[in-house]
């Protein structure tokens, strides 16, 4: 129930400032209202739905300021892992990233924003995995899932889908080199490129 619910948000088939309305829900996902309330709550929890009183729930609406510090977050502790993955992983990674990076040109190249937007968190997720630090894996995994929308938003534009298709190139170079503070800062200007393209975005809206 919550990876759909996830989706649907993702995909913008729920948007920013819709309620969410249970019974409709649990109708439309065919389950009941237990595990529909519990996937609600862990969104709340990554702050993708809010909860009003009196007026339940509704899709997050998009925000700079909550990007910006989701990515400052972000920011610290995938550097923490970019630098600990490269000390400590085979060659093994190299192959992952390679596999990952493909699946992201290949939805590129589709214009499917969904699946590149899987692709690529396959993709980051090596380097975090590689690090072999598990608490930090799990933190970071739900500062990204708060922002997916933000990404679907991002992938929206050719222009930006493309530019995602280079960094990784860079990024992978980067590691296959073992060079950890130009894997660092790749991985920053990466994530800035995104901040700026989406500023525009959400100050006008």
């Amino acid at each position: 129930m919550l990876a759909e619910l996830r989706q649907a948000i993702v995909a913008g088939q729920l948007r920013p400032g819709d309620p969410l309305r249970q019974d409709a829900l649990a109708e439309r996902f065919g389950v009941s209202r237990v595990p529909l309330r519990e996937a609600l709550k862990t969104l709340e929890g990554e702050g993708q739905v809010v909860y009003q009183p009196h007026r339940g729930y509704q899709v997050a609406r998009l925000s700079l300021d909550d990007l910006l510090e989701v990515y400052r977050i972000r920011q610290l502790l995938e550097a923490e892992a970019a630098r600990s993955a490269v000390d400590r992983a085979d060659d093994g990674v190299v192959t992952e990233l390679e596999a990952a990076a493909e699946e992201v040109a290949a939805a590129s190249a589709r214009a499917d924003v969904l699946a590149m937007t899987e692709a690529n968190r396959r993709f980051h997720f090596v380097l975090v995995q590689a690090a072999g630090m598990p608490r930090l894996e799990r933190i970071v995994r739900v500062l990204w899932e708060a922002t997916d929308t933000y990404r679907a938003v991002y992938y929206g534009d050719a222009v930006n889908r493309r530019r995602v298709e280079r960094e990784h190139a860079g990024i992978l170079d980067a590691f296959r080199a073992r060079d950890a503070d130009l894997l660092v800062r790749l991985i920053d200007e990466h994530r800035e490129h995104a901040v700026e393209s989406l500023r525009s975005v959400l100050e006008a809206g």
